[in-house]
């Protein structure tokens, strides 16, 4: 039996940054900018059909006591569905990309789980680790994976276990409902941003105490209407993946504080990064003109170089 020590990751008050990129494009001679809460124009075509990741059961790896499953029917989309029924109390998976970089994926043991391939196509490899005593954790089952997705956002545009949803989660009926009020997907972006920002306020009490390895529920926070840093960038991709947009949530360091942001993908603007920003429990907004009509340089410099940011994992 082999050994090996897991890495814990605390996430502290105050020290999670959520950083969602938000670009409006704005054209000499059109119209004034409606208030969010306004009827546009014209519509955003609203997704209806969410894409969910299923254990198809037509790929299937076991252990020697089939206690262990790597579901990769779904491989092409971009991640495999894991489950464990062992007598294990905590067990990990933990995804190696081609170089050598390690995601750790806390699992509910008698559940599927979906976990994603997030570093684009090439060579994984993911370890399903059973919990020991104290630090020491068993590799139960491990295995290589050649990842070749149909489009290269797929990981990215499925719910999995730090952004999980389906297709009647509350979430995602919110996104639906925001959705037909918007004008495009940058209209649609924007006012999911303000929704958040209005109807969701920090837990102060919470973030003194978050435990060990905190999984957030977006469905949850809703019902709260509070929620820690993880919770609002959860929260927030679920309703941006479930209609459409490809989006990433990346957790890392500014400096020696733990943060998470948010990257999102739309068809007019590629990946945007970087210009809404979440700190402790206060939400900045750059100026969306900024980002419109200047350079991804121009508005590094106005926001700084990112050289501070280090990161670590994306979900």
């Amino acid at each position: 039996m082999t050994f090996v020590k897991r890495r814990r990751i605390s996430l502290h008050r105050g020290s999670l940054a959520l950083g969602l990129m938000i670009m409006v494009l704005l054209t000499s001679g059109c119209k004034d900018k409606k208030e969010v809460d306004e009827e546009p124009d014209s519509h955003r075509e609203t997704i209806t059909q969410i894409k969910v990741a299923e254990s198809l059961g037509v790929d299937v790896l076991t252990n020697d006591s089939g206690t262990i499953s790597f579901d990769a029917s779904d491989l092409a989309h971009g991640h495999i569905i894991v489950k464990y029924t062992g007598t294990a109390d905590k067990v990990q998976v933990q995804v190696e990309d081609s170089k050598g970089n390690r995601t750790p994926y806390p699992l509910k043991i008698g559940s599927n789980e979906a976990i994603p391939f997030t570093k684009g196509n090439g060579k994984y490899k993911v370890s399903l680790l059973e919990h020991v005593n104290n630090n020491l954790y068993s590799i139960g089952l491990s295995q290589d994976f050649d990842v070749k997705m149909s489009n290269e956002n797929d990981a990215f545009l499925y719910p999995n276990q730090y952004s999980d949803y389906k297709p009647d989660s509350d979430s995602v009926k919110l996104a639906r409902n925001i959705s037909d009020k918007s004008a495009s997907d940058l209209d649609y972006i924007k006012r999911v941003y303000n929704y958040i920002i209005k109807e969701i306020r920090y837990d102060e009490e919470f973030a003194k105490n978050i435990p060990l390895n905190y999984i957030p529920d977006p469905d949850e926070t809703l019902r709260k209407k509070k929620g820690i840093c993880l919770d609002y960038a959860s929260l927030t991709t679920a309703m941006l993946r479930s209609q459409g947009l490809p989006t990433k949530l990346e957790v890392g360091y500014s400096g020696e504080a733990y943060h998470a942001w948010i990257s999102v993908w739309t068809k007019d603007t590629g990946w945007i990064d970087n210009v809404i920003r979440f700190e402790g429990n206060k939400w900045t907004l750059v100026d969306p003109t900024l980002a419109a009509n200047n350079s991804k340089s121009s508005v590094k410099k106005y926001i700084g170089d990112g050289s501070n940011y280090t990161l670590k994992f994306v979900y």
